[in-house]
């Protein structure tokens, strides 16, 4: 587990939404695992305040995010509408929301009225056809599929095997006679 936070302070919100996006792009990107639950701290004056702070779960590798967006409107059920409008646009294909927040404000001289939406989410990683893996990818799969067997290539199918990921059944066996080496030299990795 491993705690993490982003924060930005502006008077523009445009500008504090901005800095959160890629904020949270640079740190979340590169980190594995998924969210497993999340604070959001949203408060507006002379200038608005975001701090959102997650703690992730390292094992669960997902695509994790934070999706910000703001929109003004003629009361607050107008801006939060269009808002929502555009996070739901954003959200990802089954996309599981982790935390949410939504905040008002009016400005007090032009009485225009703001909404912002902050959504923190996991979703699943883009799945990628088997014809498509590298060597390396397909031999991390098959590792760890003789690894469920107890390393015994007897009970895969190889023609089957071989069909699926595009390649010849002389590439899967060189691939499981790899594999049964580095077993042997302690060296699997999953």
């Amino acid at each position: 587990m491993e705690l993490v936070s982003v924060q930005c302070e502006s008077s523009s919100i445009e500008d504090c939404i901005n800095n959160i996006l890629l904020k949270s792009r640079e740190l979340l990107y590169p980190l594995p695992g998924s969210i497993v639950s999340s604070k959001i701290n949203l408060t507006f004056g002379a200038f608005m305040n975001l701090t959102v702070t997650m703690l992730l779960d390292t094992r669960n590798d997902m695509k994790k995010g934070i999706l910000a967006d703001y929109a003004h409107g003629k009361n607050k059920e107008d801006a939060i509408s269009k808002t929502m409008d555009k996070i739901n646009r954003l959200l990802p294909k089954n996309a599981r929301i982790v935390d949410f927040e939504v905040g008002t404000y009016t400005t007090p001289v032009t009485r225009r009225t703001y909404a912002v939406v902050v959504v923190v989410y996991n979703a699943p990683l883009e799945e990628k056809p088997l014809n498509e893996f590298t060597i390396k990818e397909r031999r991390e799969l098959l590792a760890r599929i003789l690894e469920t067997f107890n390393y015994n290539p007897r009970v895969l199918n190889i023609s089957e095997i071989a069909r699926m990921f595009s390649v010849s059944r002389d590439s899967i066996y060189y691939d499981i006679e790899q594999i049964l080496k580095e077993k042997k030299k302690g060296r699997v990795s999953r």
